[in-house]
Order: structure tokens, then C-alpha cells, then sequence
């Protein structure tokens, strides 16, 4: 499937010809005369018949009802993403008679392992909400019965077709249960013009990779600028890893049994990022550092390299948050890994977040569903996602001859390259499993464990979720 993935992607960006949009089955409900009633003379009206419907018949009476929806579009970085959310959200109010969208913003991380799993046992999830795919989230609030299943909605909308292959993820037993927004990738985010000063190669191999991280490293400079007080962040790097070094299909194995934490492929991807940290390739004092503070020490010259989602390519055009480096900054994927296993072109591709909906809904509810679903997973929000704020589209585009950014072809570059592609395993795996990765990855940039001792630990969890998932 991750190999169609990525295939899929580069037809919908480069044969755009090919990808006509499939048309709205907006619902007319604009009712026309029957044969009879346009034929049929009709008896010279009354005086109280005659008179215009305006005066005969009071107007419909509107009732007004409110919406609630989580979202996680907070702070700079997400500007681009918000003013999406808020354009949908002023479209479908305005298409909804007496519909107000009460938006609550929430970090990501509270929402995905607080508020929304406490909502969900609770059982009064938001109405709309962000929420990630996979068997610890999407699948499991489906299974429990708290989502709504949108296959009929989206097949209403004409919406079936118009989704890459993207929905496994938000799906169970063939129905489909949330809609992905968009898409990334991970790699490395490099700034040209120090590399241009100390004579350095791109870092598409790893030799010029290491040359890179210890020459920026003599001249004072930190190789890699990380954030690491959110542990999901360096988790990017080590999801990367494993997918070098025990090859593409590993994530898919910790559910199955097929891969271990704590085998030695797996504990060698947390070695090589032990090592790193030994080496001085990460920013000092990053367990304090915020995911925010990485890009600024990026943006500042302080590191030469930043390992991060492809959604930050929007961090650097001449009006964001880091237009400092506005066209000194390039996008290459992490190069081959010596001795890894599998396909050393793959990409980590992501489709995790996007939107659900609460299984409890009335008539009116449902109705501000469909036109938010409508307006949001529309081509222009896809296209604007990938314009404004680098996320690649779920959806195949009618047009992609707008792209013109540098760093965001180099993106769909590195997908186009790619044999292959490996999700992130916070999408397959359960929430306690991946709380636990971040919990003993965090020990281990502390000097508190072992790669093996981190491996032991995240495979005692798993086996303990994969046993609870049997029975």
C-alpha cells in the first residue's frame, strides 16, 4: 500500500491533466412543477387566495444551533492552516441557516492523548474534532462506536474517488470513519548558504551527511537544531532511522509481532541516535527547547540542519516566520543508511491528521457536517494547503501548475524518488505505546537509558497492548 502511496501522490502532482476533479453531487432541492400543475388551468382564485405568499404563509422560522469543533491550528506555525480552517468554517455558517461553529483551539498533544481519549470514554467528543488515524486513535473511537461513519457522505459529495489512497488508516472493516486533511514527509532541512561558506556538499549521501554535521560542528555551529521538550519531535528522526535500518515495513510489524522494540535493528536506530547525541549533532539543552525554538535557532544560523516535517517549508517564505533564510533553505531526504535493510529511497509519508465527527448528531448537526466536509475537502483547500503551508494534498488535484515554490517541489521531488514510503508508527501504533517511545526517548537523550533499556521498555507496553488487542 505505501509504495502505491507515494506513486499515487506524484501522479496527482505532475499529471494534473489526468486527475480531473470528480463533480459535486451537491443535493438541489429546488422542487419544479409537476406536468399537471403547469398544464392544468386552475379555477379563478378567491380574494383570500389571490393574495402573494409573502402575506398568506409567515416566513420559516430558522432555528439557531451551535456547532462545536476541536483544532489544533495553534500558534505561528500553524497560521496558514488556521486561515484555511476559518475561511471553511465562514463558508459553512454561511451555507447552514442559524449555524454558529464554536471553534475550540487545543495543543496537539492534549487533544490526542487528554482531553479527546477522556471525551471519548465520556462519550461527548466534540462535534467535529482533529484527530489522527490509525489503530490507537480513529479505529479505536469507530470500533467503540463513537464516530460517525461518513462513507455515505462522502459518496453523496462525490467524494469517493477524490481521495488518494489515504483512508485505511481512518477505516474500518471498509467503512470510513475520518478524512485525512493532507499529507507530509520528514527529512532534512538544510541552509545552503553555510553550507556554500564551509565548501559542503548537500547531504544526499551519508558520508556527506556526517562531513556536513562535523564541519558545522568545528565552526561552532550546532549540525541538527532540535526541540526536544515535545519528544515527538526528535521521534521524527528515529521513526526515519528505523525505517532505514530495519527497512520500510518495520513500523508495520510492532502490532503484528513480526517487529520487535527491542531487536537488534530497532535498538541499533536508537544506538546511531544515541550516538549522535555523544557526537554533539543536537542542540545543548534540547530537552528544554520547544518545538518553536528549534526553528528559531534554524531561522538564526545557529544549526545548519533541521530534521522536520515538510510542513515547514511554509516557515520560509519572505512573509513567515523564518523569511530570514528565505531562499537559503533546501529539502533533501535522509540519505541511504550504510548496511540498512529494505529500500533506502523510502520516505516517511504521512496521512495521519485530519478531522472526525461525533457519532451523535441530529438532523441539524449532520446537515453542518456535510457542508463542512464539502467545503473543506474541497480542490481549492487542497490546493491552497499546499500553496500556503506545504501540505501535501489527500486528495488528487485538478491543477498543481501553481506550484512554484522551491522547497516544495523539492519535496514532491523526494516523493517522486522514493521506491517506497513507511508511515510514522504513531499512526499504528496505540497511544500507550507511543507515549512510551517518547517517555524513553527522552531517558535516552538524558544519559538516564540505554538504547536496549529504551527497546525493553517500549516492547513490555506493546506486548501488553498486542495482548489486550486478542482477547
Amino acid at each position: 500500500m505505501q509504495k502505491k502511496l507515494v506513486s499515487v501522490l506524484a501522479l496527482s502532482v505532475a499529471m494534473s491533466a489526468f486527475l480531473a476533479a470528480c463533480g459535486n453531487n451537491e443535493n438541489n432541492n429546488t422542487a419544479s412543477p409537476s406536468a399537471s400543475e403547469s398544464s392544468s388551468p386552475s379555477p379563478s382564485p378567491s380574494a383570500s387566495e389571490s393574495a402573494p405568499a409573502s402575506e398568506s404563509a409567515s416566513p420559516e422560522k430558522v432555528e439557531n444551533f451551535t456547532v462545536s469543533l476541536r483544532h489544533i491550528q495553534i500558534g505561528d506555525a500553524q497560521k496558514f492552516r488556521k486561515a484555511i480552517l476559518d475561511d471553511v468554517v465562514k463558508k459553512t455558517e454561511a451555507e447552514v441557516p442559524g449555524l454558529k461553529i464554536e471553534l475550540d483551539p487545543v495543543e496537539d498533544s492534549v487533544n490526542r492523548f487528554t482531553k479527546l481519549p477522556a471525551e471519548m470514554a465520556a462519550g461527548n467528543p466534540p462535534k467535529i474534532f482533529s484527530v489522527f488515524g490509525g489503530a490507537g486513535d480513529t479505529q479505536k473511537y469507530a470500533k467503540a462506536g463513537r464516530m460517525l461513519d461518513l462513507t455515505p457522505i462522502i459518496d453523496e459529495l462525490g467524494l469517493k474517488d477524490k481521495f488518494l489512497n489515504v483512508l485505511e488508516p481512518f477505516s474500518v472493516d471498509g467503512k470510513v470513519y475520518g478524512l485525512p486533511i493532507g499529507g507530509n514527509t520528514e527529512g532534512i532541512f538544510y541552509n545552503t548558504e553555510l553550507f556554500a561558506k564551509y565548501n559542503l556538499n548537500p547531504p544526499t549521501t551519508w558520508d556527506d551527511l556526517i562531513k556536513a554535521a562535523d564541519t558545522l560542528k568545528q565552526n561552532n555551529i550546532t549540525p541538527f537544531a532540535v526541540g526536544s521538550k515535545g519528544a515527538w519531535v526528535p521521534n521524527m528522526l528515529v521513526n526515519t532511522l528505523i525505517g532505514r535500518i530495519a527497512g520500510e515495513g518495520a513500523n508495520a510489524g510492532f502490532i503484528t509481532g513480526d517487529t520487535k522494540w527491542n531487536s537488534p535493528d530497532v535498538v541499533a536506530a536508537y544506538q546511531l541516535f544515541a550516538d549522535w547525541e555523544k557526537a554533539g549533532y543536537f542542540t545543548k539543552g534540547e530537552l528544554g527547547k520547544e518545538y518553536a525554538d528549534m526553528l528559531n535557532d534554524f531561522v538564526a544560523g545557529k544549526a545548519g540542519m533541521m530534521f522536520d516535517g515538510s510542513w515547514r517549508s511554509s516557515a520560509f517564505k519572505n512573509d513567515a516566520i523564518g523569511a530570514a533564510v528565505a531562499g537559503k533553505v533546501a529539502f533533501v531526504n535522509l540519505p541511504a543508511v550504510p548496511n540498512g535493510k529494505g529500500d533506502q529511497t523510502s520516505v516517511n509519508a504521512n496521512y495521519g491528521e485530519g478531522y472526525g465527527f461525533s457519532a451523535d448528531l441530529n438532523e441539524n448537526e449532520k446537515k453542518a457536517v456535510k457542508a463542512f466536509i464539502k467545503n473543506m475537502y474541497s480542490d481549492e483547500m487542497q490546493l491552497r494547503g499546499l500553496l500556503e503551508d506545504g501540505v501535501l494534498p489527500s486528495m488528487k488535484l485538478t491543477d498543481a501548475s501553481q506550484v512554484t515554490d522551491p522547497i516544495v517541489k523539492q519535496v514532491l521531488d523526494v516523493l517522486n524518488g522514493a521506491g517506497a514510503s513507511f508511515p510514522h508508527f504513531d499512526s499504528i501504533v496505540t497511544s500507550k505505546v507511543y507515549t512510551e517511545t517518547e517517555t524513553q526517548l527522552q531517558k535516552l537523550i538524558a544519559g538516564k537509558a540505554t538504547p536496549q533499556e529504551v527497546g525493553d521498555a517500549i516492547q513490555k507496553v506493546q506486548d501488553a497492548e498486542n495482548a489486550a488487542a486478542a482477547k
